[in-house]
């Protein structure tokens, strides 16, 4: 293969989901089988890397403003979902169990790689509660050791001049397992079976 390839197979391979024949195999269909794709996915690619950001609010996926839930004037603002990732939010939309808001942190606290509070989307969820303007929140985390570390360091640093229920995603998520993972029935049951997080 030529060097241009082999750089092209690099840079797909570091994508979730593709491993070395993956990569090879996604290369070979846009370079040999349907090159006439390639020129409108670098354009979207370029697209989406000058006007996708983050809702400063949520931290959910936006160009420009707030997030399409956000903006949503139907949605629930009181009842607050809390996150690890946008593709756990995504999951959970698509189960069509949750009509309040969500808060995406981008990781969980990890003191062995590293993730401590200041590296979480964490201050303007804080905010959000110092505004008065939550009523509930749902903790969507990851039923493992880092996601209960976040659990018990959100709920301890909650301002108490505005106390706020807590509850946890209950059954239905397998001990170690995420939210991205599930289906649609069992997160749909994880909402539905929350329990108090205090």
């Amino acid at each position: 293969m030529t060097p241009a390839f082999e750089k092209l197979q690099k840079q797909l391979k570091q994508l979730p989901g593709l491993g070395y024949r993956s990569s090879e195999r996604v290369a070979l269909h846009l370079l040999v089988e349907q090159p006439a794709q390639l020129p409108a996915l670098v354009a979207a690619l370029q697209d989406a890397a000058l006007v996708v950001g983050r809702c400063p609010r949520c931290g959910n996926l936006a160009e420009g403003g707030l997030c399409a839930v956000c903006s949503d004037e139907r949605r629930d603002a009181g009842v607050v979902c809390v996150v690890e990732h946008v593709p756990d939010l995504v999951a959970i939309e698509r189960s069509g169990a949750f009509r309040g808001v969500y808060h995406v942190l981008h990781g969980k606290l990890s003191p062995i790689n590293g993730v401590s509070p200041d590296d979480l989307n964490l201050k303007s969820l804080l905010e959000r509660v110092a505004s008065g303007a939550v009523r509930e929140f749902i903790l969507a985390l990851s039923n493992d050791v880092e996601g209960e570390a976040t659990c018990h360091y959100l709920t301890e640093h909650l301002p108490a001049a505005h106390p706020v229920k807590v509850s946890r995603i209950g059954f239905g998520l397998p001990s170690g397992g995420g939210v991205l993972y599930a289906d649609s029935v069992t997160l749909k049951s994880a909402l539905e079976g929350r329990r108090d997080y205090s």
